[in-house]
C-alpha cells in the first residue's frame, strides 16, 4: 500500500460521494487480506484450515494465514420467529436486525419463559444478519447491550475452536460483505442468505497475535475516518453557510445599488469554489430568478419608458372586458422605478382554461394528451404524454399552441402551480383537467412571464393559495392563477432580463456539469487508490518495471 500518496491525495477524493464510507471499507479490505500490518516471520500459523493459495480461494493471502469456512468454526442458531401476540409491555427485549444497526431503535418486548435456550443472548454473544437490505443490514455484531432474545434472520454464533479472537472475526466476516450479499437470494430489497452457503464462506484465519494486532490498527484508523468524516461536514457546512449568506445578501429587500454590486461580484467569483453539491446549484438558479424578477439584474433606463405606459397599450386592446385588481400586498419588495404593479388577469388574453379529462386508449391513432410531468420542471417535455380516448370534435378548444402559457392545477404542495411554455407543434397535444391554459398579450415578453410564474415570490403565492381536502394534492383555481401578482417593466427592459437570465443560468449548467465531472474525477481517482492498494505485490513490481 503506497500510504503517502493516498494521503497526499486525500484531500483531492475527500469530497467524492460516498469517500468515507469507501475508505472505511478500504481499512476493512486491508485487514482481511494482510495489508495492514507486519506480518511476523516467528509467528506460527494456525494449525487448522487450508492453504493460502488454494485454487478456490478469493484472493491470495500471506504466507503464514490460512482460510476456513465460516461453519467450521462457528455453530449458527437461528433466532425465533416472534409474533406480534408475544409482545408485552415488560419483559425481556426482543433483538431485531433495526436493533443491531442503531443502537437507539426501539425494542420488542417478551416473556422470558417462551423464549429458547439456543436464542438467548447476552454480552459478548457473537451475532450474524443474515437477512435485509444490502449494505445496511448484513454484517457480524459483538453483542454489549445485556441479555436479550433473538428475533428470527439473525444467527447466534458459538465458537467451535479457539482459532479467532471474536474482534477479528468480526473483520474477517465484515470483509467479506460483498461475497455474503452476491450470494444472497431475493428480490431488490429485502434479501437473504442461506446458512448452506455462510457456512461454506471462506474467511482468512492469521496467527492470534497478529490478529490482536490487526484489531489494534483497525480501531485506529476507524477513529482518523470518524475525524476525517467530521473534517468533511464542518468544511461542506462551512461552505454551505457561507453561500447561503452570499445569496441572502442579494436578495436582501433593502440594499443599495452599490452594495448589490459588490455582493453580486463576490457570488459570482466564490460560488464555483464553494459549490460542492447539486442543491447548491438549485438554490443559485432560485436567486438568479429571485433578483431578475425584483429588477435586480437589468438598468432601470427613463429612456425605455415605463411599465405603465405598456399596461396602457395592454389595457387599451383588452378595452372589452374587466380584469382582476392586484393585491398589492403579496408583494415583498418595492417596485423597481419604471414598473408597474398588476396582476398575470391584466395581461392574459386567453384564459385561463382548464383541460380535459377523458379516458386513457391504447389505440395508437387516439390523440395525444400530455401529462403533468411534462410541465414539472418547468420546461415543457413532449415525451409525457398519453392516448386519450376523445373525438376530434369534443378535443377541438384544447389543441395546445405554441406560445400557450401552461399551469400544474393540482400537484403535491412542491408542484402545484408550476407553469410551463409550450413549444411544440400546433395540434399534437391537448391538456388535462389538471392543467389550466393561458395566453398571454404579444405585447409582453413571454420568455420574462415565464421567469416570473416560476419565479420564488410567485411560487410562494401559488402555494400558499392552494387548497383542497388532500393535502398531498392541493389544488390553485382559475380566480387565484387570475390574482398572480406580477412587477411588469418596459418590454425593452423584459428582454434585458431575459438576456441575463439566459447568460446566468448556462452558468449554472456549466457549473453543474463541473461538479458532476469533478465528482466523477474523484470518484475514478478514489477507485484506482484502492485498487492500487488492492493488487498483489508482485504486479505492482511488474508495474514499476
Amino acid at each position: 500500500m503506497n500510504a503517502e500518496r493516498f494521503l497526499e491525495l486525500f484531500e483531492q477524493i475527500s469530497d467524492a460521494p460516498g469517500a468515507i464510507v469507501r475508505l472505511r471499507r478500504f481499512v476493512l479490505d486491508l485487514a482481511v487480506r494482510g495489508k495492514l500490518v507486519m506480518q511476523d516471520s516467528n509467528e506460527i500459523s494456525q494449525s487448522i484450515g487450508i492453504e493460502p493459495h488454494a485454487p478456490d480461494a478469493p484472493y491470495q493471502l500471506p504466507s503464514k494465514w490460512r482460510w476456513m469456512k465460516i461453519g467450521d468454526q462457528l455453530s449458527l442458531l437461528n433466532g425465533m420467529a416472534f409474533k406480534p401476540s408475544d409482545w408485552i409491555n415488560e419483559g425481556l427485549r426482543i433483538v431485531r436486525i433495526q436493533n443491531l444497526n442503531n443502537p437507539d431503535a426501539p425494542y420488542n418486548l417478551c416473556d422470558p419463559d417462551i423464549a429458547r435456550n439456543r436464542s438467548l443472548i447476552d454480552n459478548g454473544s457473537f451475532l450474524i444478519s443474515w437477512s435485509g437490505t444490502p449494505g445496511t443490514s448484513f454484517g457480524a455484531f459483538i453483542w454489549d447491550r445485556g441479555p436479550a432474545v433473538l428475533n428470527q434472520h439473525i444467527f447466534r454464533c458459538d465458537f467451535q475452536t479457539d482459532a479467532y479472537t471474536p474482534a477479528f472475526l468480526k473483520l474477517a466476516i465484515n470483509g467479506r460483505l460483498d461475497e455474503m450479499i452476491e450470494k444472497a437470494h431475493g428480490g431488490v430489497g429485502l434479501r437473504h442468505i442461506t446458512k448452506g452457503k455462510l457456512q461454506a464462506m471462506l474467511i482468512a484465519v492469521p496467527p492470534l497475535a497478529e490478529q490482536h494486532r490487526i484489531v489494534a490498527k483497525v480501531d485506529e484508523l476507524m477513529a482518523l475516518c470518524d475525524q476525517l468524516e467530521n473534517a468533511c461536514k464542518n468544511r461542506k457546512l462551512t461552505r454551505a453557510k457561507l453561500t447561503t449568506a452570499s445569496l441572502a445578501r442579494l436578495t436582501a429587500t433593502k440594499i443599495t445599488a452599490e452594495d448589490f454590486s459588490t455582493h453580486a461580484a463576490f457570488a459570482l467569483e466564490a460560488f464555483p469554489a464553494l459549490t460542492t453539491r447539486p442543491d447548491q446549484i438549485k438554490t443559485l438558479r432560485q436567486t438568479i430568478l429571485d433578483l431578475a424578477v425584483r429588477g435586480k439584474l437589468s438598468v432601470q433606463d427613463p429612456a425605455n419608458g415605463s411599465g405603465v405606459e405598456l399596461m396602457a397599450t395592454i389595457a387599451s386592446s383588452l378595452s372589452h372586458r374587466k380584469f382582476t385588481g392586484v393585491n398589492q400586498s403579496l408583494i415583498d419588495s418595492a417596485v423597481p422605478e419604471g414598473w408597474d404593479l398588476q396582476c398575470l388577469d391584466a395581461i392574459t388574453v386567453d384564459g385561463p382554461k382548464n383541460g380535459l379529462s377523458p379516458q386513457k386508449t391504447e389505440n395508437p391513432a387516439a390523440p395525444k394528451a400530455i401529462t403533468l410531468t411534462a410541465t414539472t420542471s418547468g420546461q415543457f417535455d413532449g415525451r409525457h404524454f398519453k392516448r386519450v380516448d376523445v373525438s376530434l370534435e369534443a378535443a377541438e378548444p384544447f389543441w395546445l399552441q405554441p406560445n400557450d402559457l401552461l399551469f400544474q392545477r393540482g400537484n403535491t404542495p412542491g408542484y402545484v402551480g408550476m407553469a410551463a411554455i409550450y413549444d411544440g407543434p400546433e395540434k399534437e397535444f391537448l391538456y388535462p383537467d389538471l392543467i389550466m391554459r393561458v395566453r398571454i398579450s404579444s405585447e409582453m415578453d413571454l420568455r420574462f412571464v415565464h421567469l416570473w410564474c416560476i419565479s420564488p415570490i410567485a411560487r410562494n403565492y401559488l402555494m400558499a393559495n392552494a387548497t383542497g381536502a388532500q393535502k398531498t394534492m392541493p389544488k390553485i383555481n382559475q380566480g387565484v392563477l387570475k390574482g398572480l401578482p406580477i412587477m411588469i417593466p418596459p418590454l425593452a427592459e423584459q428582454h434585458q432580463i431575459v438576456a441575463k437570465v439566459d447568460v446566468l443560468m448556462d452558468l449554472c449548467e456549466r457549473l453543474e456539469a463541473a461538479l458532476s465531472n469533478a465528482d466523477a474525477t474523484r470518484i475514478r481517482l478514489l477507485q484506482s487508490l484502492l485498487n492500487d492498494a488492492l493488487e498483489p505485490e508482485e504486479k505492482t513490481l511488474e508495474a514499476a518495471e
